[in-house]
């Protein structure tokens, strides 16, 4: 048989090859097919995967807009498996009697196995996750801010001037890995639910790589063991039901949603417990006036030769979203000042009775001296 040329394919080689782009191409098309059947599959697969061939905007500021997402995405080159979500959306746990029922749960598990101390979720930081994302610079924080402030009216729409109750009630696993308690079956799930798509659609949007592949699952989590590896050498690999069996339909309390946070995973928490928060929106709250500085500003901006203000100053639209920006600051900040000043305050406490009963039992030694 005649062999080819340096740099021929002879005519089998040639059909074998052709025969591999069919396959192959066979398979890209089963694995689309497919992957439209995932729950995932409504999310905008330009956001997670990179995908800069979109379609054209026909607005010039819409067009803007797409280039420096498209632009910021190509940079970061980033793909699922990298995908490493390091902020989270927070509504926070403060019902009073939700928090010292888990403390229970919490201290009736330690009596039975003290192993299990450092996989306890600590006071402070019990909270419901709505949304995951990966924010990887500073420019991408403030991304995160502008979109959490635009989700407000959303979920203000979603909930038409009602309250969102959630009850809490009953206690299950994931695997018996991550110990939570659970909602209450009710509409109220489906509305957190509308709330959390309705996140996830807002923050990838702006661009940013949010939301996970599993199916949106409310929960308060009390404990995981993921927290304490050095358990699983101890023998601890699992969370045994038998340890919370008496809270198996105990009924925690009810917590009203009213506000909503941008926390850090990694950053370190606040003195009182609760994580490093970003910004926040108070579901519910009457809209504030815009402050005396931004009214000056507003007044005093530079108009053009018609009266008309200089088109390169915010427009009022602008001013209204900044203003809304500091107001949930200000909030946001009297919030982590009072949990601060009442976390202090009881660490005062307890350690002006302490020194109390020190005092007492030294009296009471030296009386006995005497005697």
């Amino acid at each position: 048989m005649e062999r080819p040329a340096a740099g021929e394919i002879n005519g089998s080689e040639c059909e074998r090859m052709l025969r591999k782009e069919e396959v192959s191409g066979e398979l890209e098309a089963s694995t689309v097919d497919s992957l439209t059947d995932m729950p995932f599959a409504t999310v905008d697969l330009q956001d997670d995967c990179g995908i800069t061939d979109v379609p054209q905007i026909h607005s010039k500021r819409g067009k803007e807009k797409e280039d420096v997402k498209n632009e910021r995405i190509k940079k970061r080159k980033k793909t699922p498996k990298d995908y490493q979500p390091n902020y989270f959306l927070s509504v926070p746990i403060t019902n009073k009697k939700i928090t010292a029922g888990i403390k229970v749960l919490q201290d009736t598990i330690l009596q039975q196995d003290k192993r299990l101390a450092k996989a306890m979720v600590g006071d402070g930081s019990f909270h419901i996750t709505l949304l995951v994302m990966q924010l990887l610079n500073e420019d991408e924080v403030n991304i995160g801010t502008d979109a959490l402030l635009e989700l407000k009216p959303f979920v203000e729409e979603i909930l038409q001037g009602r309250n969102l109750t959630l009850p809490f009630q009953g206690i299950d696993t994931f695997r018996s890995q991550v110990g939570f308690v659970k909602l209450a079956d009710g509409d109220h799930i489906n509305t957190l639910t509308e709330i959390a798509e309705t996140a996830k659609r807002t923050f990838q949007e702006k661009g940013i790589l949010a939301g996970e592949s599993r199916n949106f699952k409310p929960h308060l989590t009390f404990m995981k063991l993921s927290k304490a590896p050095m358990l699983w050498k101890k023998g601890v690999k699992k969370i045994e039901p038998g340890l919370y069996e008496q809270f198996i339909n105990h009924r925690f309390g009810e917590e009203v949603l009213d506000r909503i946070d941008l926390c850090s995973m990694l950053k370190k928490k606040q003195s009182h417990g609760y994580y490093h928060c970003e910004s926040s929106i108070v579901i519910g709250e009457l809209e504030s006036p815009p402050s005396a500085a931004l009214q000056r500003y507003s007044k005093d901006r530079p108009t053009g030769p018609s009266g008309e203000k200089d088109r390169g100053e915010p427009e009022d639209a602008e001013l209204v979203r900044l203003s809304k920006r500091l107001v949930e600051s200000a909030v946001l900040k009297a919030v982590q000042q009072y949990l601060e000043e009442t976390q202090n305050k009881k660490q005062l406490g307890e350690g002006n009775s302490a020194k109390a009963e020190e005092a007492n039992q030294n009296g009471k030694g030296s009386d006995n001296n005497r005697k």
